[in-house]
């Protein structure tokens, strides 16, 4: 049983930590796999932390495409969040990990929307290559559903095209990229069908924030990488990726550099460039 006293030491979670309080908490692997529906699933079965639950950024973490939302990976309705958690076993109280085999870039989806709408979550420091620790093979063990209250996501943590062309032309603020650099230069998209950014914005790719081994650097060095980028605190950025899931990943690092939240722009390229009246940039910054 879990033992109610135990919180998470933080946001972001060690393996060391983890191993110790594997009843205390729920594990969820977040996996994702572009255009190639079953290849998640077929990785956490070959190896997965032991009582881990499966989680699907298509199926499981985003609405319908250009239809619940904005571009590739809106947020889904929160009755359908909610379903979704209560069906993994997540109840109001629950003490969620996530983890995933992508450093870290996936699970931050699944931290924000539960950390955006009130719940208690973390994410693996390095992801699965950071765990020691006893795997399990096959699929995940069915769980009891839990009971998860819908919530509504908040409005100031989010924001849209108009929002982010408002805050570039008023210079309010700082607009960061989480793609790539060879994506935000335009040199190649692999997804979306306009290569480029959005002009003004800064590019911070996600793996920045993370040392050789795919760890968080160190709060101070994260911020000494937003300073560069132009965010002091004062102003919340807006943070953008392909389609709003690593972009969590910099909303976790903004965090974790102790300059407050971030806004997420929902919609991220995807949704900017589903609009061809909208200015589209190529090269460096």
């Amino acid at each position: 049983m879990p033992d109610p006293s135990v919180r998470l030491p933080g946001i972001l979670v060690g393996s060391g930590w983890l191993s110790k309080h594997l009843d205390d908490v729920l594990i969820a692997h977040v996996g994702w796999v572009p255009a190639e529906p079953d290849a998640a699933r077929t990785s956490y079965e070959a190896g997965h932390i032991a009582g881990a639950v499966f989680l699907d950024v298509d199926d499981d973490l985003a609405g319908r495409p250009f239809v619940d939302g904005p571009g590739r990976h809106p947020l889904p309705s929160p009755e359908v969040f909610a379903a979704t958690m209560a069906r993994a076993g997540v109840s109001d109280g629950s003490r969620v990990v996530a983890c995933d085999d992508a450093r870290g870039s996936l699970a931050a989806r699944l931290w924000w929307m539960l950390d955006a709408t009130g719940h208690e979550a973390a994410v693996l420091d390095g992801g699965l290559e950071a765990w020691a620790g006893l795997r399990e093979i096959g699929p995940e063990t069915t769980r009891t559903a839990g009971h998860f209250t819908p919530r509504s996501w908040p409005e100031w943590l989010i924001t849209d095209a108009d929002g982010v062309a408002r805050a570039l032309r008023d210079d309010s603020a700082v607009v960061v990229d989480a793609r790539a650099e060879e994506r935000f230069r335009g040199d190649v998209e692999p997804i979306d069908p306009v290569a480029g950014h959005i002009p003004g914005e800064r590019s911070a790719a996600w793996a920045g924030d993370l040392d050789e081994a795919g760890r968080f650097l160190l709060p101070e060095q994260l911020r000494g990488r937003f300073a560069r980028l132009g965010v002091t605190g004062e102003a919340p950025p807006i943070a953008h990726c392909g389609s709003g899931v690593t972009a969590c990943h910099t909303l976790l690092a903004l965090r974790l550099a102790e300059l407050g939240d971030g806004v997420l722009y929902e919609g991220s390229w995807s949704d900017w460039v589903s609009d061809g009246s909208r200015p589209v940039a190529r090269g460096e910054a």
